[in-house]
């Protein structure tokens, strides 16, 4: 693992610019901007911190407070941002109409009272209307502190729930010994799912207090220990609260992503100690295990470190990752809290995708969106100078949904009208164009819109038709599978068939060239999925693969392959 950390760390050196030039870590990042990362943001409602500011009392505040909330979307949306985990229940309290939870004070200065709006409703619409997914951040296991419980008197979780609830010396929790608990947080999390269009639920504090905070579970260790160590029992706890809430959510909407945010350091590494403060022997959080059972789609570990307390942490959560998207939390406020020099983010966030982890999330929202130390300038001009989609959840569904059908194209007064049908419900839109043909959708930078709604768009181009670049257009559903592409305006002179490369295309006969090193041909579509695997020959039949457009590779043995060319694939019927 450390010779890896170290090839990492030169591979960024020879990225960054030297001492006294221009430029950014992200200069030398552009040329491998990946289509596919989550780009994510914690939003926190706590207090107000990042939103809202404004409190919600009579119509001009509520007006007040939801354009705030647009300005600062607007904000994540210039900066090419496709993920806002806003803070839902903050703490046993929430920020949306619920039958078990009353208001948090954030909205309106006023612990339970209605803000006479839905907030959440509000900030699902604004988010999906900006192609942004909205995630529910739900703080699990603390409840109100003492001031909060009393003001609330029987509406209060302790009230409520007694049996489920732990008193520390600072506020009440939910105690996870008690297994009402995780049922408990189940139901709140399938309330959202089962009301709200929301895109995934993310978990957070689903763990057990530091060893800073008193409190004592010995009753029910007492009660449901059976023989086990005090530790494992505690670690065993939390795990069955996100079995519950994972089959809560997922019985549900199998789509909705279900994420968790553990503390930054798993465990201690052969090589590099946590110095005591780690998810799994500090606060009974083992993630790594709910990767291996399949209980999370995606984590988000909590990095707000820096040097060998991060690099050596990343590479173990990327290596542990049994498939899915690991998106590191880094820890934009320490600029400012801690003095972090600008170069220590922006150096993580360069090693973030030559460890070739799936994303970047950043806490909080606030300190990107007005751009400490040039962050903020940071992304949009460089770091995510180019739009990204998020992964797909394959372990899911993987089945590529229907392209759209009956594309027309007009240019009106307006601009470039595109118009088409959707196959079904249920469905979004990726808009890709290109002065090359075929359009490489696989190429971020030739994406122009993503997750689009509806039947039409409006581009604004003044070119007259027979000048403007190629569009295609997919279809993605709510698991991230997308379709092949359909075009709009293909060449008019294109045959049957159009290949680049060394492979030709004569009377509807594909001919590659001889290689007797070859021993398979394979077809590859534009998401990087083989579709057709065949013995390597000069003129192959293509009667099994479907119209579309495809890599064509030659396969030598011990799997080396070799790329031949592009296939667009059009048979006569």
């Amino acid at each position: 693992m450390r010779k890896q950390i170290i090839t990492f760390l030169l591979a960024l050196s020879a990225l960054l610019p030297a001492k006294g030039q221009a430029g950014s870590a992200t200069e030398g990042l552009l040329g491998f901007s990946p289509k596919r990362e989550v780009r994510a943001i914690w939003l926190t409602t706590i207090g107000g911190l990042d939103w809202p500011r404004q409190k919600a009392t009579d119509a001009s505040g509520i007006r007040r407070q939801q354009e705030e909330l647009c300005h600062i979307l607007d904000r994540l949306q210039a900066a090419r941002f496709n993920t806002v985990m806003l803070q839902t229940r903050v703490r046993s309290t929430v920020i949306y109409p619920s039958a078990i939870e009353p208001w948090d004070e954030c909205l309106t200065g006023r612990t339970g009272r209605n803000p006479g709006y839905d907030p959440l409703q509000f900030a699902i619409d604004e988010c999906h209307r900006r192609g942004m997914e909205l995630h529910a951040w739900v703080v699990a296991i603390p409840g109100h502190n003492f001031k909060t419980a009393a003001a609330l008197g029987s509406r209060a979780m302790n009230r409520r729930v007694p049996n489920l609830c732990l008193k520390t010396d600072q506020n009440w929790i939910l105690n996870p010994g008690e297994p009402g608990t995780a049922d408990y947080l189940a139901s709140i999390c399938e309330e959202i799912v089962s009301h709200y269009d929301v895109d995934g639920i993310h978990l957070d504090y689903i763990r057990y207090p530091e060893k800073e905070i008193r409190y004592s579970d010995a009753s029910a260790f007492r009660k449901y220990g059976q023989g086990k160590r005090l530790s494992q029992w505690r670690t065993d706890n939390v795990t069955h609260c996100v079995r519950q809430v994972h089959k809560a959510v997922k019985t549900l909407k199998p789509w909705v992503r279900l994420s968790c945010s553990p503390i930054g350091k798993y465990s201690d590494l052969p090589r590099q100690s946590a110095r005591g403060w780690n998810a799994r022997d500090a606060v009974h959080q083992d993630a790594q295990l709910w990767l291996r059972e399949g209980l999370m789609d995606m984590l988000v570990p909590m990095m707000y470190f820096q040097g060998n307390n991060f690099y050596p942490f990343l590479y173990d959560w990327q290596q542990s990752s049994c498939g899915r998207i690991i998106v590191p939390g880094l820890g934009v406020y320490m600029m400012q809290e801690r003095s972090w020099p600008l170069t220590v983010i922006e150096q993580e966030c360069a090693v973030t995708r030559l460890a070739k982890t799936q994303g970047q999330a950043y806490f909080r929202s606030r300190f990107v969106t007005e751009d400490t130390k040039g962050f903020y300038s940071y992304l949009q001009t460089g770091f995510y100078s180019l739009p990204a989609l998020t992964p797909a959840l394959t372990w899911e569904s993987n089945t590529p949904p229907a392209p759209p059908t009956g594309l027309t194209m007009e240019q009106t007064a307006n601009g470039l009208q595109l118009r088409w049908d959707m196959p079904s419900e249920g469905l979004r839109l990726n808009l890709y164009r290109s002065r090359r043909w075929p359009v490489n959708i696989e190429n971020a930078a030739n994406m122009a819109y993503s997750y689009v709604s509806g039947n039409a768009l409006t581009v604004a181009s003044s070119l007259p038709l027979s000048s403007q670049p190629y569009y295609v257009l997919t279809t993605i559903d709510r698991y991230g599978n997308e379709s092949e592409p359909v075009a709009f305006n293909a060449p008019h002179e294109t045959p049957e068939s159009i290949c680049k490369g060394t492979i030709s295309m004569q009377d509807g006969q594909l001919t590659v060239p001889a290689d007797r090193r070859a021993e398979f041909l394979v077809f590859d579509d534009m998401q990087g999925r083989t579709v057709l695997s065949i013995r390597y020959t000069t003129r192959p039949s293509l009667e099994q693969l479907s119209p579309g457009t495809y890599t064509v590779r030659a396969i030598y043995k011990k799997g080396k392959g070799h790329r031949l060319g592009t296939l667009l694939w059009r048979p006569n019927k």
